[in-house]
């Protein structure tokens, strides 16, 4: 779903469940972020969109209306 982009444009940094964490986003690597995504869905940007060869991560609505209208 990264389709060669870092884990950072996936996760999702605002997430209190982050902010519980206390951990530092810059030191974080993408395998980390990996591995908290798959431990906790909430620090997933949503939605995640795949449209064709595309994947859009937190998306609003007027920019998916956009890419399907």
């Amino acid at each position: 779903m990264l389709q060669g982009k870092s884990a950072s444009v996936m996760f999702n940094f605002r997430s209190p469940s982050f902010k519980q964490l206390g951990l530092e986003r810059d030191k974080l690597s993408d395998s980390e972020l990996v591995d908290f995504m798959l431990k906790e869905p909430r620090l997933v940007r949503r939605p995640v969109v795949r449209i064709g060869d595309r994947v859009y991560y937190s998306a609003d609505k007027s920019v998916l209306e956009g890419l399907v209208g």
